[in-house]
């Protein structure tokens, strides 16, 4: 969807002791970006706590919480408090981009010649792929309400879309539509 730098991310675990695992312990935070919904690591300043669900600023100028960000991680190297966390405020950053969640219902197509890129969402089916074309051909959708409203059958799209995003950050899906998918560097290093 977007394919510029991180600014902002939101805290969803922070270890002042560091892992236990690393020899060497320092505070880390693992963070959310809320625009490609990357996972980071970012060490705080010295003295300085991260509280679950706050957001931070990451991007390149002057951070007043986070010294550094150590780097991209997977979702598997997520603690257990941090992955219950994602998936809330994966949901919680759809619905504030709803608009361009919107976008991607109403001008989404075709992957290859066999798929279609609304079909990589849960729930959506060859039959509501239908459903759901024949509707925003009628008139493009305005709202998660307003597609609740026309095809209630899906359920609540908010959620439809948190679930693909989760799916994208545990590495389960072949396409990526909305998570920048890491290098293949990074996916080897861990």
């Amino acid at each position: 969807m977007n394919q510029k730098r991180e600014e902002n991310a939101i805290v969803l675990d922070f270890l002042p002791y560091g892992r236990s695992s690393e020899a060497q312990r320092e505070p880390v935070g693992q963070l959310l970006g809320e625009l490609q919904f990357t996972l980071l690591e970012a060490i705080p300043k010295a003295g300085t706590t991260l509280s679950i669900g706050e957001r931070v600023y990451i991007g390149r100028g002057e951070r007043d919480k986070v010294t550094h960000i150590r780097g991209r991680i997977l979702y598997n190297q997520l603690t257990n408090a941090a992955q219950q966390e994602l998936e809330r405020q994966v949901k919680t950053i759809v619905i504030s981009r709803e608009p361009e969640f919107i976008h991607f219902l109403n001008k989404a197509g075709a992957i290859s010649i066999r798929v279609h890129a609304l079909e990589q969402l849960p729930s959506i089916g060859k039959k509501n792929l239908h459903h759901l074309l024949d509707e925003r051909e009628k008139k493009p959708f305005e709202t998660f309400a307003d597609v609740h409203s026309r095809l209630p059958q899906l359920g609540d799209v908010a959620h439809i879309f948190a679930e693909r995003i989760i799916r994208e950050l545990k590495g389960d899906e072949k396409y990526f539509l909305f998570v920048k998918l890491p290098s293949r560097e990074e996916r080897e290093r861990y």
